[in-house]
């Protein structure tokens, strides 16, 4: 998950850097974003209103964002920290997120067409964005009992800064 090829502060080998263009393509992340969506209970259906803040922003350097997210999922009121990155030697995007109840889960993230996709075993969300860059609808997925995906969630960011 580092960019071993820039250097690092740690390993005192610092030279300057600058984020290369895949790196850049997260720039249609930054900003800050009220979401709004829907949980689905197994059969798909409407099971409880989420309302949320997210703030995407470059972490210094410019060659990870941060995202921070506080809202209400349900009745449970909860957010989370999540770093997102590409890493060069694999030439894979990468997400790391904390939820504020003390979980921490690893995500591969690509793009696929126009499409941004974190995945895991078990979950999956698919992001796509407005032409314009102001809206980003998602998709959460996760597998039922027979390993079947299922929606878990659907929600709508809209860009407010």
């Amino acid at each position: 998950m580092t960019n071993q090829d820039a250097g690092s502060v740690v390993s005192g080998n610092i030279r300057p850097a600058e984020p290369g263009p895949e790196v850049r393509r997260l720039d249609v992340f930054i900003g800050r974003w009220i979401t709004q969506g829907q949980l689905a209970n197994g059969a798909g259906e409407p099971a409880g209103r989420i309302i949320a803040s997210d703030v995407y922003e470059w972490a210094p350097g410019g060659f990870f964002v941060l995202h921070s997210a506080y809202g209400r999922i349900g009745e449970v009121r909860g957010g989370g920290v999540e770093v997102i990155g590409y890493n060069l030697s694999t030439r894979r995007y990468w997400s790391q997120f904390f939820d504020s109840q003390g979980n921490a889960t690893a995500s591969e993230l690509s793009i696929d067409g126009q499409h941004w996709v974190w995945q895991r075993e078990d979950t999956r969300c698919t992001a796509s964005f407005s032409a314009d860059g102001t809206t980003q609808t998602a998709h959460h997925q996760r597998r039922d009992e027979d390993g079947s995906w299922v929606p878990s969630m659907d929600v709508v960011l809209t860009k407010v800064g």
